[in-house]
């Protein structure tokens, strides 16, 4: 059972306690260990602490249906999280959302995960790192958009995934702006092309070779694999500006 309170979520780690972290390490206040999804209502403000998984979050697979370590409701606010490793399913937005300076240290399953009809979400500052897969992945219905401003990225899938193959879809739109992205890495953003999503990238800069700005797929509703059917900048369905780099 997902626990309301953060004192029956959270345990304090030591100061002494061993935990390697690679690429993004950050300065953390203290560190807390997360046994149970801390549900956010309103605003969370870790001050700058870093959150660990533990117990059932603690395994730090790459398992499909992991809980996160924080799930959020529709109109909160995630910030100043330092996210480490073992990070489970990092984080859920149930609609709206807007994550403010959360680093993820190492990408669990995903780093967040977006879902609601009419759903706005921001994420502005933070960074990620050895995200095997998708960093940021958007379940969301139609309405709304998903901007990410002002991060950077190293070691990396997919910054940004519009659902390919989810039971229920939608054209989604996304802006990606101010953004640093270091190889090794995938792709900046997935998107369905058949399905009316929309990527406006811009002032992105590439570090190393091989990172796509964006890939483009046949999405669909059976589950199946989606299919990749091009890669960057289309004009209409990827359009980018400002781009620097190799």
């Amino acid at each position: 059972m997902r626990r309301r309170l953060l004192a029956a979520a959270v345990a304090v780690v030591g100061v002494g306690a061993a935990v390697v972290f690679t690429n993004f390490a950050s300065a953390a206040e203290g560190d807390q260990v997360v046994t149970a999804t801390i549900e956010v209502t309103g605003v969370f403000d870790g001050a700058g602490q870093r959150f660990v998984g533990g117990g059932d979050l603690g395994n730090g697979g790459q398992d499909e249906g992991q809980d996160p370590l924080f799930d959020l409701a529709a109109g909160a606010t995630l910030q100043n999280v330092v996210i480490g490793s073992p990070a489970a399913d990092g984080v859920h937005c149930a609609g709206s959302c807007t994550l403010s300076n959360v680093k993820w240290e190492d990408v669990g399953e995903d780093a967040a995960t977006f879902r609601g009809t009419n759903a706005t979400v921001v994420i502005d500052g933070g960074s990620a790192s050895s995200a095997d897969d998708k960093v940021f992945q958007d379940n969301r219905g139609a309405g709304g958009s998903v901007t990410i401003r002002n991060f950077a990225v190293a070691d990396f899938g997919k910054l940004y995934r519009s659902c390919g193959n989810c039971s229920t879809q939608a054209a989604r739109t996304t802006t990606i702006s101010n953004v640093t992205a270091t190889a090794p890495g995938g792709t900046l953003a997935g998107i369905n092309v058949n399905l009316g999503d929309k990527v406006t990238l811009s002032g992105v800069t590439l570090v190393g070779d091989d990172i796509s700005l964006c890939d483009l797929f046949e999405g669909n509703d059976t589950g199946d694999e989606p299919t990749k059917i091009g890669e960057g900048p289309d004009g209409t369905s990827c359009i980018a500006t400002g781009v620097t780099g190799p």
